[in-house]
């Protein structure tokens, strides 16, 4: 067996140390410039909701809510899950086990949050367009704000089990890598986390759009049915916004696929793995994107936030509806 050189290993002075990733001098410059232009792009977008959401009363709604708590997990992407995963392609981790195991858990949260926020928006858009007679009375902000808190709390909980078995050092290959999850444990997570949320969206959309197809036409043909004509306005607007967070589940798709894909297929190339990792991560800079091309108040609130008018008193009441 060719024993290794020690400018090859993160510690040479460890029999243990793993060997350094073997990453051309120019994919590593393209990819640090990627994910340092991502983050900073990801960051401010998703900031911007969180502080639209937060401050404007008139915006404190249901749906908004859960755009909010999607904004938090596209946030910590931009400030945690990127920057750490695109060094990890690069260079050899130095921060230790422990530091290992926490970014873990936090990467693990992050990525369920978002998963789970996702799902909660289609069984939002599901209630409204399926049953929207029923629809405020069914959900309330005290029901989404216990729904998103359940599903923060239930991804911490299960993001635990990414790292018992790191704690005892069962799956740490070597000394100057970041690797706590098996192939097994992944495959199971790809079930629990993957396959399954993302059966239960296409389910609820597939039903959202059929039923959204049938009342479009219902509302274009001018039907003078009483159950209409009382919430013609009202569908006109749920539809738009099925419309919009429609786009953002198919985005959300197109995106974690590749990524769930590659991890499963096992080893790959260092410019496979940079490119899945890069569309995973811009997923979380899209969503604020859709939202500012479908969403006026948006657009508005950003006006409000960029020239510091939300400092003035009472500008939480601002009329931007």
């Amino acid at each position: 067996m060719m024993e290794l050189h020690d400018e090859e290993l993160c510690f040479p002075q460890l029999n243990t140390s793993c060997r350094k990733p073997a990453v051309p001098w120019f994919s590593a410059v393209v990819l640090q410039f990627l994910v340092s232009f991502n983050c900073v792009v990801t960051v401010a977008l998703n900031l911007l909701v969180i502080i639209s959401v937060s401050h404007f009363r008139q915006l404190h709604k249901t749906t908004n809510f859960l755009l909010l708590s999607l904004a938090v997990s596209d946030f910590m992407v931009g400030l945690v899950f990127f920057p750490g995963a695109a060094s990890r392609l690069i260079y050899c981790w130095f921060l230790g086990e422990i530091m290992c195991l926490f970014y873990t858990y936090i990467v693990s949260l992050i990525v369920c949050a978002s998963i789970y926020n996702v799902v909660l928006i289609s069984v939002d858009r599901y209630v409204a367009i399926c049953y929207p007679l029923h629809y405020h009375r069914r959900v309330t902000v005290t029901r989404i704000r216990l729904c998103i808190s359940v599903c923060w709390l239930s991804s911490a909980l299960y993001s635990i089990t990414f790292v018992k078995d790191g704690v005892s050092g069962k799956n740490i290959p070597c000394q100057g890598t970041c690797v706590v999850l098996d192939y097994d444990a992944f495959v199971i997570d790809l079930i629990l986390t993957f396959t399954v949320p993302v059966t239960v969206i296409i389910v609820l959309y597939s039903r959202v759009f059929v039923v959204a197809v049938f009342q479009a036409r219902a509302i274009r043909s001018s039907v003078t049915a009483v159950s209409l004509q009382r919430s013609a306005k009202v569908q006109r607007s749920e539809l738009k916004a099925a419309r919009t967070l429609g786009i953002l589940v198919v985005v959300f798709l197109i995106c974690f696929c590749p990524f769930y894909c590659g991890a499963l297929g096992g080893d790959v190339s260092f410019n496979t793995s940079a490119a899945v990792l890069c569309l995973f991560c811009i997923n979380s800079s899209l969503n604020p994107l859709i939202y500012t091309i479908f969403y006026p108040w948006f657009r508005k609130t950003i006006k409000h936030i960029v020239t510091l008018k939300i400092f003035q008193p009472g500008s939480s009441k601002a009329n931007i509806l």
